[in-house]
């Protein structure tokens, strides 16, 4: 298997017990359901127009204040 990165994840009970619900009867482990899911947000993403302007805009802005610490360096 390909190396993975090991996060912590807190829901609520509620939404806890839906997730076993599903992982159990899809007879799948919940990490597997939950990377899923986590795939699943992320190509929507991929595909919103809004949140790929929002993308832009943060690595605009993220940019600038690279450039504003390297010139500060100088």
């Amino acid at each position: 298997m390909a190396e993975t990165k090991n996060l912590l994840l807190r829901l609520d009970p509620g939404l806890a017990a839906q997730l076993q619900a599903v992982a159990e009867v899809e007879e799948r482990p919940m990490a597997e359901v939950v990377r899923e899911a986590i795939r699943t947000l992320i190509e929507a993403r991929r595909r919103d127009d809004q949140f790929q302007r929002r993308l832009r805009d943060s690595a605009r802005e993220h940019d600038r204040t690279l450039r504003a610490l390297r010139a500060a360096e100088d």
